[in-house]
């Protein structure tokens, strides 16, 4: 399978998922993806995932996080798309919800979340806000 932009692919997944209130979902492997649902399972976003071995390909398996039947995830949205790459320095980057959501940004230094890039004083590619 193709997929143009490995972040709004598994963004909207995600959100699909969510919407439709599906307990697991399953999408593609790449190093991008598991650093981000990495990031997602710290979080607190998600509750699990795993790599398993379809026929040829592998996937990943998303368990969906539900707190009293309500979706965890309010909003999900992607910032950075191929037609247009956003960039922040450390101290530009963005609060969500006045902190209570997060950004995840793509660093020199690997896919982290924004209070640790801050923390590190790291800027990079805004991928996607969650709260």
């Amino acid at each position: 399978m193709f997929f143009n932009h490995p972040v709004s692919d598994l963004v909207s997944r995600i959100k699909n998922g969510y919407m439709a209130k599906k307990a697991t979902i399953s999408s593609p492997v790449s190093s991008l993806r598991e650093n981000i649902l990495r990031i997602l399972k710290d979080e607190g976003y998600i509750l699990n995932y795993s790599k398993i071995k379809e026929g040829n390909f592998d996937k990943f398996d998303i368990h969906l996080k539900y707190h009293y039947s309500n979706p965890v995830v309010n909003e999900i949205e992607v910032i950075s798309k191929p037609g247009r790459r956003i960039y922040r320095s450390a101290d530009k980057i963005p609060l969500v919800k006045n902190g209570l959501g997060m950004v995840v940004i793509s660093t020199s230094q690997g896919v982290i979340a924004d209070h640790d890039a801050r923390t590190k004083k790291l800027g990079g590619e805004v991928l996607f806000k969650i709260f």
